[in-house]
């Protein structure tokens, strides 16, 4: 199902993530991790972008949907995510990340952002009228407003390399 147009700005920074994620898997496949790098990296994403994107989905989005019954269930799974992808991000910004907490962070957010993109985003485009979109698409402007629209990126240490 193509995305509605008022949720496209989170489906971008969801983008973003998964870009991060991305990367981050195929240097941990590598075996070529620098968890200082990384660590910075992520805390940057969480300040620039993704702290704003919770805080938008949380007051305006799962609300919404949470008002369709069929919903609710989905709403309270994805709220207690951001409670644990919080900590693994205020983890980042106290602390290097080791090697197993780099992974599970890849596979928690990557896992939270396609359950929204697949099961909320779509849910919520079977059941609401366009004039409900278009208002929380008005929302989600105002809400996004202080988040960057610029994917981060990679330093020298976070870097893809070609294999020789």
């Amino acid at each position: 199902m193509l995305r509605d147009k008022n949720l496209v700005p989170l489906s971008r920074q969801h983008q973003h993530a998964l870009a991060l994620c991305v990367r981050l898997d195929r240097a941990l496949q590598a075996g070529n991790v620098d968890g200082d790098a990384w660590s910075e990296e992520i805390r940057q994403i969480f300040a620039q972008e993704v702290a704003a994107h919770f805080a938008a989905e949380e007051k305006v989005v799962f609300p919404v949907a949470a008002a369709f019954l069929s919903l609710q269930p989905l709403v309270e799974e994805l709220l207690a995510e951001h409670v644990k992808l919080r900590d693994l991000f205020n983890r980042a910004a106290s602390e290097t990340l080791d090697v197993s907490s780099l992974r599970s962070f890849v596979n928690q957010l990557s896992s939270h952002i396609r359950k929204e993109e697949r099961q909320l985003f779509e849910g919520m485009q079977q059941v609401m009228a366009a004039d409900e979109f278009a208002r929380v698409g008005r929302q989600l402007e105002e809400a996004l407003a202080d988040a960057s629209n610029a994917c981060i990126l990679p330093t020298e240490s976070t870097r893809l390399r070609p294999r020789s």
